[in-house]
């Protein structure tokens, strides 16, 4: 097990599903966690109280990180809490599925504004600081629809893909400045996000 003793970490969407169990297994290893949540003020409040239950200092902020504005503050929050961010885990993610014939314009720009104009606005809002620090880690919780795509979901397998190609060219950019990019692309995890797609 990684010791992330002293670490600073930041889990976009991170009061449910795969971001909370993220945010709990940092915490268990010894980083500071902050969070980020959307709407459910109190699966945010619950997970923060497991956070500080392990002995770590939580902080949840409610953002749209679909929203770059809302990303920075994000970020600048978390650097007047913690001093730093370490670790970075875009993971927020939302879905609108339906058949394209169906699908809506709408339904489409929203889960790439958040799927993938998210994790691109808060990737840029660490950037400066983790080049300060010449240090930093940023995971981007990616999905096998992403590399297969998936029926019903063009606009989240878009998304997910489009992520995939953010995750490269981050990664290379930032590689000399001892700062890494990864994603991990899950496969169906039974989820709030996925409990209504069909077997």
């Amino acid at each position: 097990m990684i010791d992330l003793s002293g670490r600073a970490a930041l889990v976009t969407g991170g009061s449910r599903g795969i971001g909370r169990a993220i945010a709990l297994r940092l915490a268990g290893q010894g980083a500071n966690v902050a969070l980020s949540y959307r709407g459910n003020e109190a699966a945010a409040a619950a997970t923060v109280a497991d956070i500080e239950g392990l002995g770590r200092r939580g902080l949840a902020v409610q953002a749209d990180v679909s929203d770059p504005e809302a990303a920075d503050g994000l970020v600048k929050a978390v650097l007047n809490t913690f001093g730093k961010v370490d670790i970075l885990v875009n993971n927020a993610g939302i879905t609108r599925d339906d058949l394209i014939m169906r699908m809506s314009v709408e339904a489409f720009r929203d889960v790439l504004e958040t799927n993938l104009f998210g994790a691109f606005y808060m990737t840029k809002a660490v950037t400066r600081p983790m080049l300060k620090a010449k240090s930093g880690r940023i995971v981007n919780i990616t999905s096998v629809s992403g590399q297969a795509g998936q029926t019903g979901q063009a606009n989240y397998s878009a998304a997910k893909a489009g992520l995939i190609g953010l995750t490269k060219a981050t990664a290379r950019e930032l590689a000399s400045r001892s700062i890494t990019c990864n994603a991990v692309a899950p496969g169906f995890v039974l989820t709030e996000l996925t409990q209504d797609l069909p077997e």
